[in-house]
């Protein structure tokens, strides 16, 4: 048994959904679960769809139009106009439309998770649509049904114990008839109300279906050949790795790799599943895979960028020592706010922080702090981080640039510079 994951820019186009259906034919001999994402940059869109429609700004239509003349166009190419898919799709948009019809009265994220998740439905019933049509039988399955979370919107916990039982109970037999097409990314809260598990969080749904259903393996298809030890749009003579152990793996999603969601390892490596990762564009070219193994030679580090960053530095208004107290507080208010730590370094009198910005939750975060704390932050800023280092390259990578905070260990070295570019 299979789980294929598609991400969004395998599907952004008609071309690129004839090309998931030339894939997956090539495997229609297998059980096979595929997990689809938001088309191309949807989901970008529906967030800024879900901000206007939140501030009441006067440009809540023309998003909304242009998302929807997006999927149309799609299509128009890929179906003949009296295709019941149509109908499907506009059914779907109903959902929105029902949203937007009323004013925001709950909070942001619980709104951003009933208008963001649409974008996972519009495109799995589209592709589901369009692999019945070219003869791989397929069904089409709401992953709310089946992975159960609680009611943290914007990062839902799973119930596991719930979700296994779920997907044992009904997957199996479906699978067992054709391919199922579900949605990366979602779950569904006891009320019935929707939940997304994170930015990117497609390939963590794909590894919890196939830790349930005792997968023989995942693959990710994606615009890139396979993990790669950088961003090639970042740097030049990048290399790609044929194979990596589950542990590092996990410490590069940890650090911030944007190839693999940082939750997907852990179930796979529990259930001894190895992930694969491959192109879309080179179906037949080895990508790279993940699984259990011992090799730990590495030709060159592994550097991963990380920006849009802010360094947030806290001191107690008395002078006192940033003691154990302190720190229970402040990480407190971090888990309140839904704010995940890249960096944090200590001394006598100030806890300096480096995390991802994001205005809705940074500001809510900086206001509490402020009320016990003197604060002071610096934005725009970039988080380098550097498995297996040597000392010429992190230098070379600081260069000219003004370090604010600098961690060095065995393994990684970690930099947080004024923005980064590379020439």
């Amino acid at each position: 048994m299979l789980v294929f994951k598609f991400g969004g820019a395998s599907v952004k186009d008609a071309e690129g959904i004839a090309n998931l259906a030339k894939i997956v034919s090539n495997y229609q001999g297998n059980k096979l679960l595929i997990v689809v994402s938001a088309m191309g940059k949807i989901t970008n869109a529906l967030e800024k769809l879900t901000k206007a429609y939140y501030n009441r700004d006067s440009d809540v239509d023309k998003i909304y139009e242009s998302i929807k003349a997006y999927h149309y166009n799609i299509l128009h190419e890929l179906f003949n106009d009296g295709s019941a898919i149509f109908d499907d799709v506009a059914n779907t948009f109903v959902e929105i439309d029902w949203m937007l019809e009323d004013e925001p009265q709950d909070s942001y994220d619980f709104i951003y998770d009933q208008l963001v998740s649409i974008g996972e439905l519009l495109s799995t019933k589209i592709v589901n649509a369009y692999l019945n049509k070219t003869g791989i039988k397929s069904q089409w399955l709401d992953v709310r049904g089946y992975v159960h979370t609680d009611n943290t919107y914007r990062e839902g916990i799973v119930d596991w114990v719930k979700t296994k039982q779920s997907i044992q109970q009904d997957i199996p037999a479906m699978l067992s008839k054709g391919i199922v097409v579900t949605q990366g990314f979602l779950g569904g809260t006891s009320e019935n109300f929707t939940t997304t598990l994170g930015r990117e969080g497609s390939d963590y749904t794909a590894s919890i279906f196939a830790s349930c259903l005792q997968a023989d393996s995942v693959t990710a298809w994606k615009d890139v050949p396979g993990i790669l030890n950088a961003d090639p749009k970042l740097f030049q003579d990048t290399i790609k790795f044929d194979e990596l152990s589950y542990t590092e793996a996990i410490e590069m999603t940890y650090y911030g790799a944007s190839v693999i969601h940082p939750k997907t390892i852990k179930p796979l490596q529990n259930a001894g599943i190895p992930l694969c990762v491959k192109s879309f564009n080179a179906p037949e070219a080895v990508g790279t895979i993940i699984k259990d193994t011992d090799k730990r030679s590495f030709e060159k580090a592994i550097i991963i960028v990380k920006q849009n960053q802010v360094l947030l530095s806290i001191s107690a208004k008395d002078y006192s020592f940033i003691n154990e107290n302190h720190l229970s507080d402040i990480y407190r208010l971090f888990a309140k706010n839904h704010i995940k730590v890249n960096v944090v370094q200590t001394s006598a009198l100030s806890l300096s922080v480096c995390f991802d910005y994001t205005d809705d939750r940074f500001n809510p975060l900086l206001q509490e702090l402020k009320q016990s704390y003197n604060t002071k932050y610096n934005s725009n800023l970039s988080l380098i981080t550097l498995r297996h280092y040597e000392y010429p390259l992190l230098s070379s990578l600081t260069q000219g640039k003004n370090v604010l905070l600098e961690q060095l260990s065995r393994n990684t070295a970690q930099i947080v510079i004024e923005d980064f570019r590379t020439e």
